[in-house]
């Protein structure tokens, strides 16, 4: 019986491979239903009435859908799907990787990625080898084909991750309640951590401690964001379409932003040069602005965000820029993925008023301490943590 059963299977997968490819070379597109059912009969009239259907719908999210994926999409525990090279496919559940038994040959896959891009009006070929995009429920897509990528085409999905979450998920309760007064006191705030670390998580959790009647503009490379406020007005960058032209940076949406009349400015990612234009922001009235980039921890975050500025089209000297990111940036919190898949707070760093050795910018790191942060002495004349937060957070720490 099991035997049977198997061979019948395989047929199936045959037959189903089979009719793909007759699909796929079709001029006709958006084949429904019954059309399915009509050609599967056509191949195969005994086959019974279940099978039928089981191969209908198969086919059916091949050509309409995400094919093979469906399923892998439709798992709320899957947090990322990598396909490849045309062959193994990979998810992360609970922050670690898994192989699928799942395999994607190469024309297939080079279709889904088509399928993803083309109604954005994009296209990914030989000589646009990179594209970048989102799914309708803000997912974020990447692909790369040949001859970039050596072996094969690969598509990497990361699924839309920033849900609301309370910071006493990711951070000790001394630690979140630090955090949601430095929020709710209009504190400047970055929001640094590796890839697949949960910047853009946390940067949502805080984000949501906005107050509800504050005018808040986001501006995000992929819209991830889900803010709760009644007055958000969410921006997003877009990249240049087959013809090269019509793409709107991230920096181009911040300086559109300010004419918004925000009270704050949220920016999901700074990796180029709209770091001096957010700084900008932070330095001219828009205090409680926040954003995130990738870093390994406070200090490397204010090295990395004076790179950023520094490679833009601003001639700035590095002393100027120090002074602007001294001026602007109140908080770096540093959210790590640890072993066993889990995201926390490790370190939040409070931007000192004077500089140390060499004009570099110095950093006051709040550490992990056996799972509370232990406040170091503030040099700002904000007086941060050491007067106004010691109330809120000091004594929050004292009865962890």
């Amino acid at each position: 019986m099991r035997p049977e059963t198997g061979g019948r299977r395989g047929q199936a997968d045959a037959l189903v491979s089979r009719l793909h490819q007759q699909l796929v070379g079709d001029a006709v597109t958006g084949h429904d239903e019954s059309s399915i059912s009509a050609l599967t009969r056509v191949h195969d009239p005994l086959m019974a009435d279940t099978a039928v259907a089981a191969v209908v719908e198969q086919l059916h999210a091949r050509v309409n859908g995400f094919g093979v994926l469906e399923p892998l999409l439709a798992d709320p525990s899957v947090s990322e799907i990598m396909a490849n090279g045309g062959g193994a496919v990979w998810v992360e559940r609970d922050g670690q990787l898994e192989r699928t038994e799942l395999v994607i040959d190469e024309p297939v896959l080079l279709q889904l990625i088509e399928r993803i891009v083309g109604p954005l009006g994009l296209s990914v070929d030989r000589v646009s080898p990179i594209v970048d995009a989102r799914l309708p429920d803000g997912s974020r897509v990447n692909a790369i084909v040949r001859p970039l990528a050596v072996d094969g085409p690969c598509l990497t999905i990361r699924r839309f991750g920033a849900r609301q979450i309370e910071l006493e998920s990711v951070a000790t309760p001394g630690t979140a309640a630090m955090l949601r007064w430095a929020v709710r006191s209009r504190f400047n705030i970055v929001v640094c951590g590796g890839a697949g670390a949960g910047k853009t998580t946390l940067l949502n959790a805080l984000a949501g401690e906005i107050s509800a009647d504050e005018r808040v503009i986001t501006v995000e490379d992929a819209a991830e964001l889900r803010l709760p406020g009644a007055h958000v007005v969410r921006l997003e960058a877009r990249p240049a379409g087959a013809e090269g032209v019509g793409a709107f940076r991230v920096r181009d949406l911040v300086r559109n932003a300010l004419r918004m009349r925000p009270d704050r400015i949220v920016v999901g990612e700074v990796r180029s040069g709209e770091a001096i234009d957010m700084l900008q922001a932070m330095n001219t009235g828009h205090e409680g602005s926040l954003s995130t980039c990738h870093a390994n921890g406070p200090a490397d975050a204010l090295r990395r965000l004076e790179t950023l500025v520094l490679m833009g089209d601003v001639a700035l000297p590095l002393p100027a820029v120090r002074d602007q990111l001294r001026a602007a940036i109140d908080l770096v919190v540093c959210i790590a993925r640890r072993p066993d898949g889990t995201r926390r707070v490790v370190a939040v760093g409070e931007v000192g008023e004077s500089p140390i050795a060499d004009h570099e910018l110095d950093v006051r790191v709040l550490t992990d301490d056996g799972g509370s942060l232990v406040a170091l002495p503030s040099r700002r004349p904000r007086g941060a943590f050491a007067a106004a937060a010691s109330p809120v957070w000091i004594e929050s720490l004292a009865t962890q």
